[in-house]
């Protein structure tokens, strides 16, 4: 395997367009947001099949630092020699790096059950492939599962798909006078403060305004995220969406809206507009992101598509004793977290380090929360 360690953003992003699936997680916009937080990228690209985008950050006043690929590898094929060559090319890459490095943790964003149905060569499962390359199970990082919709269909095949009561909902809301409008970044307060509602009751935690400044800027830069507000007839913001995309898949990671909103169906009908818009851009998948309560999931089928689970985070240890600290200081740092909060601190990890069910905020533990200690 032919290993480009340098890669050009525009080179690298062209990559992921093309991947199947794709992930706004694995462009280089998504690496810019996370800069200011001490993050920052490594890629390869192994021949013409396989790469990954690995965020590398020094762990705090540790000797050690973490490594983590969202979403990825990006791979087009699953056997044992694809993943075996990515595993050891993962080693020697990190194995250069000047951080030392505990463990690198990956979570393809890819289909158990079709990878199943496609098998990978032989009686060996996935799970035994990468078990075979060295790679233990992980606590979850991303969704565990998300809700697809394929947008490639007439937009009567698509409005067909919400559920009848779905449909009525979307069209009292119009009929109430509510409106969605599209959103700048002068619109970025409206959007935490409605998000900032929903996390206080839904009960998970989210990080700074800041943050998410971060990734409106690094995205809109290239054209690729899309700030939607539902409001009331006389302007009020009751419901908004953050959509992100990366090739031909447009991903909702960020949303949220009021009480009022709720009761009035605004987020209905602005789901609907996310996923019409969308399809109008050209965009031929809508990924719902994900479903970490019963109520969400529920919501979220009304409007159609197929529930996908993914076939979950793996860890390639690379310091034995490095990311057994890390990983208990993790769990302690989300159950502090939570606690100052206000938040029941069971729901965000269980005694073995996994996501409990219903917290939407993976914790300390997941590489990416780093945002509420050194930004609020």
């Amino acid at each position: 395997m032919v290993t480009r360690p340098e890669i050009a953003d525009a080179d690298w992003d062209a990559f992921v367009d093309a991947a199947n699936p794709t992930s706004y997680l694995q462009r280089s916009a998504w690496a810019a947001s996370k800069e200011p937080n001490g993050w920052r990228a490594v890629r390869w690209i192994g021949g013409d099949s396989v790469g990954a985008q690995i965020l590398v950050r020094r762990a705090g006043p540790t000797p050690w630092a973490v490594a983590y690929a969202p979403r990825a590898p990006l791979a087009t094929a699953w056997d044992g020699q694809t993943i075996a060559a990515f595993s050891a090319a993962a080693r020697e890459l990190l194995a250069r790096q000047p951080e030392r490095i505990a463990y690198l943790r990956v979570d393809p964003g890819l289909d158990a059950a079709a990878v199943t149905r496609a098998g990978t060569g032989g009686d060996a499962s996935l799970a035994d492939r990468f078990r075979a390359s060295g790679w233990l199970p992980a606590p979850a990082v991303q969704p565990n599962a998300s809700r697809i919709v394929d947008l490639g269909v007439e937009e009567a095949d698509l409005w067909g798909g919400l559920r009848k009561k779905w449909r009525q909902y979307v069209n009292r809301a119009r009929t109430a006078g509510i409106r969605v409008v599209e959103g700048d970044g002068d619109r970025l307060a409206d959007f935490y403060a409605i998000y900032r509602e929903t996390a206080r009751r839904a009960g998970f935690i989210i990080r700074s305004e800041r943050a998410y400044r971060d990734v409106w800027a690094a995205f809109d830069r290239d054209r690729l995220a899309r700030l939607l507000l539902a409001e009331l007839p006389d302007g009020t913001p009751v419901a908004t969406l953050l959509l992100l995309r990366s090739g031909s898949t447009v991903t909702e990671p960020y949303g949220g809206a009021t009480v009022s909103g709720a009761e009035q169906r605004a987020n209905y009908l602005l789901k609907w507009e996310a996923m019409h818009r969308s399809r109008e851009d050209g965009a031929a998948t809508y990924d719902m992101w994900g479903l970490s309560s019963p109520g969400i999931a529920h919501f979220k089928a009304g409007f159609g598509g197929r529930e996908v689970r993914y076939v979950g985070a793996w860890d390639l240890v690379l310091d034995p004793l490095g990311r057994t600290v890390l990983d208990a200081a993790g769990r302690a740092r989300t159950w502090a977290s939570r606690l100052q909060h206000g938040l029941d601190p069971r729901r965000g990890v269980s005694p073995d380090g996994t996501r409990t069910p219903g917290d939407a905020n993976p914790g300390s533990s997941d590489p990416r929360a780093d945002d509420e200690d050194e930004r609020s």
